[in-house]
């Protein structure tokens, strides 16, 4: 079941390359989106975790749903991301989603155009609109709700985890011209 979320942060982004977690398992493109509790993004996630549940265990879908989630087997946690107990940047009082992708998801500019590694942008802590493709996994490797991620599109700048948001080519001054320039010949 596709979902959009809106304005979120993006978290841990592995748009452009994909990466294997701790060096273990098949390289992945992912990211993560700290969500507001009870936002409207939070409310359509809840309701599509519902409904791909259903549409895989039917009647005993509920019980089954609140297993996965007591077990940590969903990609959308009512809780923090967070490790060894503690929130990370960004998530705390937050609930997280997780996506990934094996396939490199679109990544697009707010008008659409694509965006590369190069472009600097998104980077974690920016504001971005998103697609996951929620699906229920039930096989030999065992019970979960997954997301995929479709496509990321950069919205606005926000800071940075880790730092502060990037540097602005408006904050440079042109010194080609003048006695500056030739200052610094």
């Amino acid at each position: 079941m596709k979902v959009k979320i809106t304005n979120v942060r993006l978290a841990f982004p592995q748009l452009f390359e994909a990466k294997a977690v701790n060096g273990e398992g098949e390289p992945r493109f992912s990211a993560a989106f700290p969500i507001q509790p009870g936002s409207e993004n939070a409310k359509a996630l809840s309701a599509a975790m519902e409904a791909v549940a259903k549409d895989k265990w039917g009647a005993k879908s509920t019980a089954i749903l609140a297993e996965l989630e007591g077990k940590g087997r969903v990609a959308y946690k009512k809780s923090a991301l967070s490790k060894d107990g503690d929130a990370y940047d960004g998530f705390e009082n937050m609930h997280t989603l997780n996506a990934g992708n094996k396939a490199r998801p679109q990544v697009i500019d707010r008008d659409t155009s694509a965006l590369t590694a190069q472009d600097g942008k998104p980077y974690a802590g920016c504001y971005v609109d998103a697609s996951v493709d929620l699906w229920a996994q039930d096989n030999s490797w065992g019970k979960r709700i997954n997301a995929t991620l479709r496509w990321v599109q950069f919205r606005s700048d926000g800071d940075a985890f880790g730092g502060g948001a990037p540097v602005s080519h408006d904050e440079f001054e042109s010194i080609a011209e003048g006695a500056d320039a030739e200052a610094l010949a």
